[in-house]
């Protein structure tokens, strides 16, 4: 996993713009999660399930109140993978996945994390955390 101002899905890879930062902030700004999900021969042609969600320090779901009450930040989807074409029999298949997100209001000088599920695991490399910066202080006019 990898974050990201912007990333996309084309070809079977992975396109990233800004990627590799931790830090971020004060102010929302749109932002992205960059996934590939390895996928093992003997997982060939199962559908599996997976969900990306956003954490605080303390590993609770980040809520935000919405029209509809409070709401969690949360992605979900399904992927599958079939043996490829031209290669030796048992080659792991990589699966792209990008999450875009416009701008989140999130808490400045905290820490958060993205937490992906697959099939209701955290699998390795399945978290990626980020720091947002202090809010800075805005000069008073005289």
């Amino acid at each position: 996993m990898l974050l990201a101002d912007s990333a996309q899905v084309a070809d079977g890879k992975l396109y990233v713009l800004g990627g590799g930062w931790s830090i971020t902030g004060p102010e929302p700004t749109p932002s992205a999660v960059a996934i590939k999900v390895g996928v093992d021969s003997h997982e060939f042609n199962t559908s599996h399930h997976w969900e990306l969600f956003l954490e605080d320090a303390d590993g609770q779901p980040v809520r935000f109140e919405t029209p509809e009450g409070p709401q969690i930040i949360e992605v979900r989807g399904d992927f599958s993978a079939t043996a490829p074409n031209d290669v030796p029999v048992g080659t792991p298949v990589d699966v792209p996945i990008a999450v875009n997100f416009g701008p989140i209001p999130l808490v400045d000088a905290s820490r958060y994390t993205w937490r992906m599920v697959i099939d209701g695991e955290t699998l390795p490399g399945g978290l990626v955390s980020f720091t947002t910066r202090p809010a800075r202080e805005v000069a008073e006019e005289e």
